[in-house]
Order: structure tokens, then C-alpha cells, then sequence
């Protein structure tokens, strides 16, 4: 992987030989680039606005050449979603039981069944909590450079370059991957919108099964962790840091946040010193938001309570 640039984001991606095929899918760059087959993973219902997301981005970096496979993965109704058929040439289905939702292992398993059926060179994850979890454990598994939080996809003779804030958001790198197989997850909101509809996806059933094992972990309850609306999809965030003083000041905001028709947010002091859950910490170790107003009481004024 290349670093390229700063926060000008100055410098270009550059290739790396003639295309050739790599180990278990994708392309090594030795020149003009090829553009392999891309995967988008589709993992477990109910979070159709980031996978939708994710099929975007995979359009972005396909052009008009490329061609995009959906690795559909307990989620049998998201191969007949028209958005979804609309924006990809093939969906592979999963088809044999899909693996718990808390077993990662099973799901990587089945993915990488799909992934070599589709014999793809990119696989794309979304922001969804459960591609955060399945990307990097899945770019090992194919031998994949990763590029995480990826905000802007460039299509370069080289071979594409993925954009990705650093420094609390004060700067962008530019990153070009130079192994076989490419893993990139997207930053949440970067490709919103609905992906273009001028393909038409077959759908095609792939038989597998997660290989059993006892000592992976089994989902036994589900329990809500917080209420109201995400944090992530609030349009109004307030927020609250060390100078509430303590908890008695985050039950103020929240009643100013209800009003508002907003979400708490809130800093890592503030998470740290056990005034509220962690599941309302926002920056580069918590929730990333990107509301159209954001309040902050309390804080300090870190890069990442500022706009």
C-alpha cells in the first residue's frame, strides 16, 4: 500500500507493472491496470441504507467496464430488492442456512465460499456495524490490503485510489493497494444516495454451509442497548464532554435533544468517567456522525467536535 499526499491531497496513485492474475482472485498491477471483478458484501438484514451505499461506491470504481457481484448472506430478500438487481450484474445467494449473526467465523466462511465463486479482485463492506467487524478479518483471509473509512474513489491508469481522512479529519490520504485482492469499507454517508440502475442482475444460488464448530460464539439474546433515534442517522446532535460536571448533565441534554428532534452524543472523558454509555461516544474511538447541526456543551474543542 502507497501513501500519497496530505491535506492538499496532492500526489497520484501509480501502477505497478502488466496486469496479471493474483492468488484466490484479483490482479497484480504491472502497468495498465485491469479491472477485476468487484464483491460487494451483503451480511444479515436490516441494514439496507449503508449496503446501498456500498453498491455506489462499487459503481464508482467499476465505470462502465467493471462488473459488480452482490454476495447476498442471510438476507434472502435483498435479491429481489430492485435497487438492488438494478445496480449489479450478478447476486449470489447464499444458499444452505445463513450463520448466526454474532458468528463471524461462520459468516467469513461462507463469504469467502461466494467470493471465490465470484472470482472477484475487490471485495466492498459498508459502515454497517457488521461489515466493520467482517472487513479487516476478511482481508486477511483473502491476503487483501484493506483501506478503511474510505470517503472518494479515484479511477487512475494506475489502478484506483481510495481517499481516506486522517488526523481527526484535518487531512486526506490518498492510497493505492498494491496486493492481489483489494478490501476497501466505506465511511459512513461518503457514497449516499441510491447506486445508478442500468444493470440487470441474475441471480444465482450458491450452495454452502458454514463449517461447524463448538467453539464459535452462538447468539443466545438480543437486548437494546440505547433508544431513540442512532446517533449516526440524527440530524441534530447534541453532545456533552467533561464540563457537564457530571451525569445529571447529559439528562438535561437529552431532554434539549428530544426537543430538537435530535441524538446525545458525548466525548471520551465524558464516556470514560461513566456519565453515559459508550454507545454515545462520538470521534475516532466512538460513533461517526455527520449531523446538519451539532451542539457541543462541555467540551474542550477536539478536532473531532468540530465541523
Amino acid at each position: 500500500m502507497r501513501v500519497r499526499g496530505g491535506a492538499d491531497g496532492g500526489g497520484e496513485g501509480q501502477g505497478a507493472g502488466p496486469s496479471a492474475p493474483g492468488p484466490d482472485g484479483g490482479v497484480v498491477n504491472r502497468g495498465a491496470w485491469t479491472m477485476p471483478d468487484i464483491l460487494v458484501a451483503w451480511s444479515g438484514p436490516g441494514t439496507r441504507a449503508p449496503r446501498l451505499e456500498a453498491l455506489a461506491a462499487a459503481q464508482v470504481l467499476a465505470g462502465e467496464a467493471g462488473r459488480i457481484a452482490v454476495a447476498v448472506i442471510g438476507d434472502e430478500a435483498a435479491a429481489d430488492d430492485p435497487a438492488v438487481v438494478r445496480a449489479a450484474d450478478r447476486v449470489l445467494l447464499a444458499d444452505g442456512g445463513a450463520p448466526d449473526a454474532a458468528d463471524l467465523e461462520g459468516i467469513l466462511s461462507v463469504l469467502h465460499r461466494v467470493w471465490q465463486t465470484a472470482g472477484a479482485g475487490v471485495a466492498v463492506f459498508s459502515s454497517a456495524p457488521l461489515d466493520v467487524e467482517l472487513a479487516p478479518r476478511f482481508a486477511h483471509r483473502i491476503g487483501a490490503g484493506l483501506v478503511t473509512d474510505c470517503v472518494a474513489i479515484e479511477r487512475t491508469p494506475g489502478g484506483p485510489v481510495f481517499l481516506k481522512p486522517v488526523y481527526g479529519g484535518k487531512a486526506m490520504a490518498r492510497l493505492a493497494v498494491r496486493t492481489p485482492a483489494v478490501a476497501v469499507r466505506l465511511k459512513r454517508g461518503a457514497f449516499a444516495g441510491r447506486p445508478g440502475e442500468g444493470r440487470q442482475a441474475a441471480v444465482e444460488r450458491v450452495t454452502v454451509a458454514a463449517a461447524p464448530d463448538l467453539r464459535r460464539p452462538r447468539l443466545v439474546e438480543r437486548s437494546a442497548a440505547r433508544s431513540g433515534m442512532p446517533l449516526e442517522d440524527a440530524r441534530i446532535v447534541v453532545s456533552g464532554g467533561r464540563g457537564l460536571g457530571g451525569p445529571e448533565g447529559f439528562r438535561a441534554l437529552q431532554a434539549l435533544a428530544e426537543a430538537l428532534g435530535g441524538a446525545v452524543g458525548a466525548s471520551l472523558a465524558a464516556v470514560d468517567a461513566g456519565w453515559i454509555s459508550p454507545a454515545h461516544q462520538v470521534g475516532q474511538t466512538g460513533r461517526v456522525v455527520s449531523p446538519d447541526v451539532y451542539i457541543a456543551v462541555g467540551i474542550s474543542g477536539a478536532s473531532q467536535h468540530l465541523a
